[in-house]
């Protein structure tokens, strides 16, 4: 296993231990370290030519991302917008797979979406609403990008398998981001959303380095 992968993994779970335990000040090593390490991972094992570029630029963009809430949310949405132009070089062909998974993705995000939008006036944040709109319909670009790679006889099947369960966790863990701050408290949720978050990120990255790994 690369040596960046197992630091990537201890980060990782650094970051779970330190949000269980509440220890606030170790976050700014875990957390900027799960990102600092897939990214040394991608370029040492895949460098950043063609689609690799746009992956390690997500990579950059989720880095910066971990801030506050608004900023945080145009710098995953550029990271999302990365990925989605990186499993889509070349452009992959329209298959019924891909068109009922645009049906499934679209619609079971919208009702999520719905949910999460609806009590924003209520709050006072109705300047949120088309932001997390527009964040939404990425991320389901991002996850249907990346679950094409199913039956895409051009990609390696585990690589496939990977990089979907990693765009589902990262999916979910933003959806986990907005329930929990605009619905409701979930408990532990900040927990669960960073490790969702963080086990998307090196599942997707591990995809992508079996996939176009040297």
């Amino acid at each position: 296993m690369n040596s960046f992968l197992i630091a990537a993994i201890f980060f990782a779970a650094l970051e779970s231990l330190v949000l269980w335990k509440g220890w606030r000040r170790l976050e700014f090593l875990s957390k900027p370290g799960v990102m600092i390490c897939l990214f040394l991972w991608l370029f040492s094992a895949a460098g950043l030519d063609g689609a690799m570029f746009w992956f390690g630029l997500g990579i950059l963009f989720s880095l910066a991302g971990d801030r506050l809430f608004l900023a945080g949310l145009i710098a995953f949405l550029a990271a999302h917008l990365c990925y989605v132009i990186g499993f889509n070089i070349p452009l992959p062909q329209v298959t019924a797979w891909s068109l009922v998974l645009a049906v499934v993705i679209g619609f079971g995000g919208a009702r999520l979406i719905r949910r999460i939008v609806a009590p924003l006036t209520a709050q006072g944040k109705a300047r949120l609403r088309m932001p997390i709109l527009i964040y939404s319909l990425v991320i389901s670009l991002m996850l249907l990008s990346a679950m094409q790679k199913l039956t895409d006889l051009t990609w390696n099947g585990g690589a496939a398998i990977l990089v979907s369960l990693g765009a589902l966790l990262f999916y979910a863990s933003d959806i986990l981001l907005a329930w929990n701050k605009f619905v409701s408290p979930i408990k532990h949720g900040r927990l669960f959303n960073i490790g969702a978050y963080h086990l998307g990120q090196i599942a997707l990255i591990a995809g992508v380095v079996m996939q176009f790994g040297k």
